[in-house]
């Protein structure tokens, strides 16, 4: 990279309506623009669960959907599915699922026995989906995601600024600490 490289930064600051784990006021925050399909979203996947936990309650997650369709047909499928569970309480349940049970996404009835199993309205996610109605949130994230520079999936941002390391544990835990020194609690 040229010395004077500048990462590009989040266009669209994390924001209370985010999808978002641990504490809002939490002072190292990580932004994922991801692809349900994407087999490097779902091989970062346990990458971030496990800076999730060793970071704890310093850390702040937020997942921003970036459904690449012309690679991937059931990108949005999944995005519209997680979005319509959590209109019912359940959106990290199936965010997790949908990541843990990738291959499967091509058989729809897996992730609604699911949300039934989950006390979820399964009838209800199937018309939210048929009907696009979360649509212009995922295509919010997308467009935010463009204006971001973001051009693959996964791609990180720390403390708004885009991350271009490899998504390792390691190396992003390193990455997110040294992003939150100066105002790290002790």
């Amino acid at each position: 990279m040229p010395a004077n490289y500048q990462p590009p930064r989040l266009s669209i600051p994390v924001r209370a309506e985010d999808h978002s784990e641990g504490p809002v006021d939490a002072p190292i925050v990580l932004v994922e623009f991801g692809d349900y399909q994407c087999p490097h979203c779902g091989a970062a996947y346990p990458v971030v669960q496990k800076v999730q936990k060793k970071l704890g309650s310093e850390l702040r997650f937020v997942f921003r959907n970036f459904p690449l369709t012309y690679a991937h047909p059931q990108a949005l499928w999944a995005a519209e599915t997680v979005e319509a569970a959590g209109a019912q309480g359940k959106y990290w349940e199936m965010h997790d699922f949908v990541f843990e049970h990738q291959p499967s996404l091509g058989q729809p009835t897996i992730f609604l026995d699911e949300a039934k199993r989950w006390g979820l309205d399964a009838k209800r996610i199937e018309k939210e989906v048929a009907a696009h109605v979360h649509l212009a949130r995922i295509q919010e994230d997308y467009s935010g995601g463009i204006r971001s520079g973001v051009n693959g999936t996964p791609t990180f941002f720390i403390q708004g600024v885009r991350y271009d390391g490899p998504p390792d544990v390691t190396p992003l835990v390193a990455a997110l600490e040294s992003s939150a020194k100066p105002t790290r609690r002790k």
